[in-house]
């Protein structure tokens, strides 16, 4: 099942990031680039470095330029996550473009890949509250809350995995069909965000 091999990656990508645990180190991505799972790779890898800014800029005592330019990295990554997206999207829409579409199809709010882009966010809650489950110095009731957790983060997994699977094998036998949308985010756009094509003006 693809869900399968999704998570097998997100898992290997998440180990090695945490083997050396940089924010501003480069993946080796393992996969050759014509491979899938390259993308998939890579797109968790955004995931788990922006895991770890996130928890650092919540920091109370943070310096105000340093959680400036975490903000920054943060947007960055955030535009780089959605292209990744869109690139696993059209992973799929070249693999499915010759199946015959029934009259009767009909098409999901969310595409694949964006089921997909939740499936690496939840890996990333797996593996942090398998770790919450662990942590030396732990109160038991604090152990006891994480492991029910763990369990609901598990069923989850599996539920949206068993729902990846199903529309994928949907769109291949034609009975759902993919709708894409580019995100056009306006924020990072200069002609589009009034503070940026603004300054001009100025």
């Amino acid at each position: 099942m693809f869900s399968d091999l999704c998570f097998k990656v997100f898992d290997q990508c998440i180990g090695d990031y945490h083997i050396q645990n940089s924010i501003s180190e480069n993946p080796k991505n393992p996969f050759e680039k014509d491979d899938i799972k390259h993308l998939l790779y890579q797109k968790n890898w955004i995931d788990t470095v922006q895991w770890h800014l996130e928890d650092l800029i919540r920091d109370p005592e943070i310096n105000p330029v340093d959680a400036l330019e975490l903000k920054r990295t943060i947007d960055r990554s955030n535009q780089k996550r959605t292209d990744l997206v869109e690139y696993i999207d059209s992973y799929f829409l070249e693999k499915y473009k010759n199946v015959e579409i029934s009259n009767t199809a009909t098409f999901n709010s969310e595409s694949p890949a964006w089921a997909i882009d939740r499936l690496s966010i939840l890996a990333l809650k797996i593996f942090h509250m398998d770790e919450e489950t662990k942590r030396k110095g732990a109160s038991d009731e604090h152990i006891r809350n994480c492991s029910t957790k763990l369990q609901i983060l598990i069923q989850q997994k599996e539920d949206l995995c068993s729902a990846i699977d199903q529309l994928l094998s949907d769109i291949e036998s034609g009975t759902k069909y993919m709708k894409t949308y580019k995100q056009m985010k306006m924020y990072n756009d200069e002609d589009l965000n009034p503070v940026l094509y603004n300054k001009d003006k100025q």
